[in-house]
């Protein structure tokens, strides 16, 4: 049976030493609940809709062509809660008496920090694990940092992604080259005077920079925050506990709940909370080489695909180009 361990001493001063823990990030450079009630839908999955890609046409005046009718096709990206975060930590009656003097502090505070945390790996685990379009090998002994970033940004551009709303997120090692690259703009430079939780490192070629310790050191993503999709909720308060509370923290939904058992005589104080992620992929082809600098181009109708094309780049697939991958060596 695990048990807590709390400081006891003749004095402990109130103030304490703060954790190594990272900075949470992640999350609030997506795309956040961007559905809506869970309550009720089978495989407990809500759909994200997807506008119809719908060109328009063109004919001469007075040619008397015929007008071609088109319908109108949207999509869907699906987000499904399936994964329970939680915290289970039991407290002896000796503990509760002559040990925690302030439970919020001891015990509330640490359990929800680690809930968020967790769910904040969710993320990583999504942006890491996700099946990207196009890769950029970046070999820092003869590749310039800012050309690079250029290159995804170019990439960004062909697929017609959004210009606001792009980050640029960076592991260690790719962090060290933009900080000492001319064509950086730091943080405190750039006049932002707020920065996301500190990890707003500054701006190139029209990406805000952030750095995480949930990616890999030799890892950098260029992307838009649409390219990923998480949705998180609290589970409800049992109608059969004496105390229950849903917390906010840090944008998250976190349901605590403090119950007593008898038989172990000691309290038990638990926290959930329920959390899905996706990626964001658009249905398409290229028109031409994407390496080469070809445009990718929606399909109209994905019932009706682009295939048996010799050049894989050419069929219509779902793809992920709304984010770039770089490797660092």
């Amino acid at each position: 049976m695990p048990t807590s361990t709390f400081i006891k001493a003749e004095k402990v001063v109130a103030t304490s030493l703060g954790l190594l823990q990272r900075e949470l990030t992640l999350p609030q450079l997506i795309w956040r609940d961007a559905v809506g009630d869970f309550a009720g839908v089978r495989g407990d999955t809500v759909s994200i809709r997807l506008p119809a890609y719908a060109p328009a046409r063109k004919r001469a005046l007075r040619s008397g062509a015929t007008r071609v009718k088109d319908g109108l096709y949207e999509r869907k990206i699906d987000v499904s809660l399936d994964t329970d975060i939680y915290k289970d930590v039991p407290i002896s009656d000796e503990q509760l008496t002559l040990d925690i003097a302030d439970f919020g502090a001891q015990v509330l505070n640490p359990v929800i920090t680690g809930i968020a945390m967790q769910l904040e790996q969710e993320v990583a685990d999504e942006i890491n694990g996700a099946n990207y379009a196009t890769t950029i090998a970046h070999v820092s002994e003869t590749d310039d940092a800012y050309e690079t970033v250029v290159k995804a940004r170019g990439y960004l551009n062909n697929a017609f992604v959004p210009l606001a709303g792009r980050r640029l997120l960076v592991g260690t090692n790719f962090e060290a080259e933009l900080l000492t690259n001319e064509k950086f703009v730091d943080a405190s430079r750039s006049g932002t005077s707020e920065t996301l939780r500190e990890a707003l490192i500054g701006r190139i070629a029209g990406f805000d920079v952030y750095t995480s310790p949930a990616i890999a050191a030799d890892r950098a993503y260029a992307f838009h925050s649409t390219a990923f999709v998480m949705s998180q909720r609290a589970p409800v308060i049992p109608l059969g506990v004496p105390w229950g509370a849903t917390q906010a923290y840090q944008g998250f939904a976190i349901r605590t709940v403090r119950s007593y058992d008898p038989n172990l005589v000691e309290d038990r104080f638990i926290a959930d909370a329920w959390v899905g992620t996706n990626t964001v992929t658009d249905f398409g082809h290229w028109l031409g080489d994407p390496a080469a600098g070809g445009k990718f181009e929606p399909a109209v109708n994905p019932d009706a695909p682009v295939t048996g094309q010799a050049n894989a780049w050419a069929n219509d697939a779902a793809r992920l180009v709304r984010a770039v991958k770089i490797t660092v060596a």
